[in-house]
């Protein structure tokens, strides 16, 4: 049995002349949580809709490929499928939970017409009593009382209208779930909640899940794999706790000095100087030589690649043997929590 579900390779997106997504790859194993933590801007909202072929114009792939893995059968190259077959791969394969609930959900329809719909495109042979039996089962599995079934979207709480786009997703049973943002603008109880009701049913069902938010503290909590994406790419990537205790990223050793850890001394919190770069405009070396304290000459000039650095994936000519003989700035991998390890999974 293959491990892999999901394969994304060198998969780039632009809009017109920007390009959002720059050459991204990653592996999603069977029931694992792949987190993509990023500021806003960096591509992360673009690459969910490019897995999920959901890109609209001026929005397309220019490069790469991506693979769905069946437990059975040869692998599926998503970019490829057209028409019918699509159709019958989203939500089924690989389904989606979208950033702002008030807005995917559509406010003149109610629980019931928007999940009846889901059925009637994907399994238009089910019988409207069967449609009815399965959204009011999917409401109580994600912890609504199934009478809200007649509700419109305006008559739920913020928590309620997220919970009503995860049974959405999990109408058809997929192999993968991507979450893109799922929590932004709920309270921090009502997140927990969201968060709590995710993973039980990720172990309930074996799906994997794609989790992309800015939140970096949040994704650390929840995640067995964690990339960092940075100017339309992804500049670090490996486990949770490696990146929590070793961050090998300038970008990542920013983020992480941005929020306080709950136990330990007070310290003082840095945000990270500068701008993201613009990705509409060609960028030489690497994007974030401007804003980065341990930057070189050679940053200036070369764009690192991602490569290998122990169990770690990291794109940062600090670690390039040719370019910066030295080893890495000892700032730079000075980066502990002496009590994180509560924060992560072991």
């Amino acid at each position: 049995m293959n491990d892999t579900v999901l394969s994304v390779r060198n998969l780039s997106v632009a809009y017109g002349q920007t390009r959002a997504v720059r050459d991204v790859s990653f592996e999603l194993g069977r029931g694992q949580v792949l987190g993509i933590a990023g500021e806003s801007g960096c591509g992360k909202s673009t690459l969910a809709y490019a897995i999920n072929r959901l890109l609209q114009p001026p929005g397309r792939t220019t490069a790469g490929e991506v693979l769905f893995h069946p437990q059975d059968g040869d692998p599926i190259d998503v970019l490829a499928l057209e028409g019918e077959e699509l159709r019958r791969f989203r939500w089924r394969r690989v389904a989606m939970v979208f950033q702002s609930a008030m807005n995917a959900l559509n406010p003149v329809l109610s629980v019931r017409r928007q999940l009846h719909d889901v059925f009637t495109t994907h399994e238009p042979s089910m019988s409207r009593r069967e449609r009815e039996e399965r959204s009011r089962e999917l409401l109580n599995l994600v912890g609504i009382d199934p009478g809200r079934i007649g509700s419109y979207p305006h008559k739920l709480s913020g928590g309620m209208r997220q919970r009503v786009l995860i049974a959405m997703a999990m109408a058809l049973n997929p192999d993968v779930v991507v979450l893109d943002e799922p929590t932004t603008a709920l309270d921090v109880v009502v997140q927990r909640d969201i968060l709590e009701e995710i993973d039980r049913l990720r172990e309930m069902f074996g799906f994997a899940v794609v989790f992309i938010t800015h939140d970096l503290s949040l994704l650390l909590e929840i995640s067995d794999q964690l990339a960092i994406m940075y100017g339309g790419r992804i500049v670090e990537y490996g486990t949770s706790k490696d990146t929590l205790l070793q961050p090998r990223h300038p970008y990542t050793v920013g983020l992480l000095n941005s929020f306080p850890s709950l136990r330990g001394e007070r310290q003082a919190l840095h945000g990270i100087p500068g701008s993201p770069p613009d990705l509409s405009k060609e960028v030489t070396g690497c994007s974030f030589a401007p804003r980065c304290p341990y930057a070189f000459e050679g940053c200036h000039t070369y764009e690192p690649e991602l490569d290998s650095i122990q169990d770690s994936f990291v794109a940062c000519l600090q670690y390039d043997r040719r370019l910066h003989p030295a080893r890495p700035d000892r700032r730079l991998l000075e980066r502990r929590f002496e009590h994180a390890e509560h924060k992560v999974t072991s």
